[in-house]
């Protein structure tokens, strides 16, 4: 399929996503961002930014936070399961985003490199907004904010303004056809002038989800889900799926609470709690259950595993905050904090009873943030320090389900003591010229970063070394400039570099790789941080308050990436693991590369009730070889969406489309994370769904939402996915409010 119009629109609609996405159209001044560590004005921000607010969020309804942000068309999100969901930002992904919950880190010791679920441990349905911020964030936020940040801030408690007590509260029941989904939500709130108090809950069943029955007519095939390994009685059969759109093994549960406490001691400080628990079943890992393997003589034939699944994935967090306004020009913000995260991968092949292997990490995280912000004239400083402690257990085991011993296994990472030390110190600063239209934005960032491994049962690989000790010291910054010369203009230029120093899944992982060629990947302790400098230039133009051109250009230089290259092990290239050979591969700083893209919005305000509103994304990237050129991973196909939206008293309706162009055979990158075993033999087809949303207000309490999501039942899988899409639904949520 091509993708019609892309040129005129990228010739018409250049401007910068630098302005609350709301259903109503709002003035520059009146849209904030938060992830610059304080309430600023993005009109005063140079680097390019994007805000999905609550009516947003409520709006386009989300199954989890992943969707939430795929379904805005601006940000692009691959699947290897139904219960996951990694955002790519500018052709970067995993562990090269920075996730950010209230202000703290999510990443951690072992975000990998290559596709992540962990955005779905945020409840979207309690959140405030989601800040995006585009290009590298490093000076304020440290490692891995390469692509970018994308900041979950939830929303916080509501104190009273009489002294009477205040009470309120949501609550909303959703159903999805496609994949059975029932979801329920409820939250309170309690207020006096004094103490706020928010409690949230949401619980998720999703079933086996369904793809469209319209197969691309190249590949009548694609995705079929035809067999399926069934275990009863403790005997392995395959059997053939009764309806091949049926994506056995899909299905999950999830459940999150959120609790929020806030004191307000008097008009200039304030103290707050932040309580979050987030938990899901077993999750199956469906793109793996699709792996075929050699059996009987047939080459590929058989499907590999009986058993591919992650076990439940935890999140706790417990977060203290006070903010203090000392006076008009100055406030300082204090948040000390503890996350837990749980998460394992439980693995059996197919007849395999004697291995049923289970690895498990537990991974405990301390941390603060101190930033203050200081108000001389026309300049804003802030400045501040954070720290965050990492400590990794990590341990394995391999169960014969027939008599049920267990016995060693090498575990994902070593199964010694493993810790990250994460420390820094940045100054940010905001000069407004006096009677000028012009604001420059420019900091540094200082830190510090260890890494410590330790390996202490080394039978399984022999390694010739049983220790990763690194320390690495990182400098970066930024510089850009903002010209506003009305309320309907904005223009920035914005330069920036970031960095991400290697964790404990980029040094030290153990790990089999899903490809055509069997590959084990073993730890390398001499890697090191790699880095972009990056340039770009977004842009606002508002005409006559009915017309709207945003967009954003950039292009990145990155310098010694991280990625998957030959290795050797004791002089030797390959191993023999689990039964049969593997080949020896390892990260390591082998390349240099280069990203650039657009990034475009149009939005027309036809009269009060109609509006149109398109979006489209295309980013491009090459790693420099000796050899020449090739692409680098994780780079989508152009993708956007374009919609005609309907508001009129309590209603509203919106039809849109939402796109891929083709990901070609010759874009992807056979060395990385692009996952050409689940696409078809030319690569990724292109796609486009037609879908319908409406929200009815039946009352001031009582609202009825529903949808009809791809109405040509098209099938289709998101490039690098291993989960095909959905096919054709229907979706009703009933929402109250007191």
């Amino acid at each position: 399929m091509r993708i019609k119009g892309v040129v005129v629109f990228l010739l018409t609609a250049l401007g910068a996503y630098a302005q609350t996405d709301t259903t109503k159209s709002k003035t520059l001044e009146e849209a904030f961002i938060y992830t610059n560590k304080f309430r600023e004005k993005v009109n005063h921000t140079a680097q390019q930014a994007m805000v999905i607010d609550r009516l947003v969020i409520a709006k386009v309804n989300a199954a989890n936070t992943a969707d939430l942000l795929q379904e805005t068309g601006k940000v692009f999100v691959q699947k290897s399961q139904q219960g996951g969901g990694s955002p790519v930002l500018r052709g970067f992904e995993a562990s090269r985003v920075l996730l950010l919950v209230d202000g703290i880190r999510m990443n951690n010791a072992i975000y990998r490199a290559g596709h992540l679920q962990n955005a779905i441990s945020v409840d979207q349905n309690i959140l405030e907004s989601v800040e995006i911020l585009m290009g590298p964030a490093s000076t304020l936020h440290g490692s891995d904010a390469l692509g970018g940040a994308i900041h979950f801030r939830t929303r916080a408690p509501k104190l009273s303004n009489s002294d009477k007590t205040s009470i309120s509260g949501n609550q909303f029941l959703r159903y999805r056809t496609i994949n059975r989904e029932v979801t329920g939500h409820v939250d309170v709130n309690l207020g006096t002038q004094k103490f706020g108090w928010l409690q949230s809950y949401t619980f998720s069943k999703f079933g086996d989800l369904k793809m469209g029955s319209r197969y691309p007519e190249k590949y009548p095939n694609f995705g079929r889900r035809s067999q399926y390994i069934d275990t009863r009685d403790g005997i392995d059969r395959i059997v053939t799926n009764p309806d091949e759109r049926i994506q056995k093994f899909s299905g999950y549960q999830q459940w999150d609470i959120t609790q929020k406490l806030l004191y307000k001691q008097n008009d200039r400080i304030t103290h707050s709690l932040n309580l979050q628990l987030s938990n899901t079943n077993d999750i199956p890992r469906y793109d793996r259950l699709q792996d075929r393997r050699d059996f009987g003589g047939n080459v590929g034939t058989t499907l590999r595993f009986a058993e591919w699944y992650y076990g439940p994935q935890f999140r706790s967090l417990i977060a203290y905050q006070t903010q203090w306004a000392i006076n008009a020009q100055q406030e300082v913000n204090l948040q000390v904090y503890h996350q837990f995260v749980k998460e394992s991968r439980q693995t059996r092949e197919y007849l395999r009873y004697d291995r049923f292997d289970s690895r498990r990490e537990e991974i405990g995280i301390w941390g603060f943030n101190l930033d203050a912000r200081t108000k001389k004239g026309n300049d804003e400083f802030t400045y501040g320090l954070d720290g965050q402690w990492n400590d990794l257990q990590s341990e394995a085991d391999r169960t014969d389900l027939r008599t049920g011993n267990k016995t060693a296994l090498d575990s994902r990472y070593p199964d010694g003591k493993n810790n990250m030390l994460y420390l820094g110190a940045y100054g940010q600063h905001l000069r407004k010229f006096k009677n000028s239209k012009w604001v420059l934005n420019d900091g540094i960032r200082l830190q510090l970063i260890t890494l410590r491994s330790r390996i202490e049962n080394n039978s399984f690989f022999r390694f010739p070394f049983t220790e990763i000790d690194q320390k690495n010291l990182s400098v970066t910054g930024n510089v850009g400039i903002v010209y506003n010369p009305s309320a309907s203009m904005r223009t920035a230029f914005h330069l920036s570099s970031g960095f991400r120093t290697p964790n404990i899944d980029d040094a030290a992982r153990i790990f089999e790789s899903s490809t055509s060629q069997r590959r084990l990947i073993l730890p390398n302790p001499n890697i090191r941080p790699e880095r972009t400098y990056n340039a770009d230039l977004n842009w606002i133009l508002r005409i006559d308050n009915k017309i709207r051109f945003e967009g954003a250009l950039f292009y990145t230089l990155y310098r010694d990436a991280i990625t998957l290259a030959p290795f050797q092990l004791n002089g030797s290239d390959s191993v023999d693991y689990n039964g049969s050979r593997a080949a020896v591969f390892a990260n390591q700083n082998a390349r240099k590369g280069y990203l650039f893209g657009i990034q475009a919005r149009m939005f027309i305000q036809v009269n009060k009730q109609w509006s149109i509103d398109n979006t489209i994304t295309q980013n491009k990237g090459r790693f420099q070889t000796a050899g020449g050129e090739i692409p680098l991973d994780h780079i989508p196909p152009v993708f956007g969406r374009s919609g005609v939206q309907y508001q009129h008293k309590r209603v509203q309706a919106e039809a849109f489309l939402q796109f891929n162009g083709w990901k070609r055979l010759r874009d992807y990158n056979l060395d990385g994370e692009d996952n050409l075993q689940y696409a078809t033999p030319d690569g990724m087809p292109s796609w486009m769904t037609l879908n319908l949303r409406f929200q009815v207000e039946v009352s001031k309490q009582i609202q009825i939402q529903g949808s009809l999501e791809n109405l040509t039942d098209r099938n289709y899988r998101v490039f690098a996915s291993g989960l095909s899409a959905p096919g054709r639904s229907w979706m009703i949520t009933v929402r109250s409010r007191f």
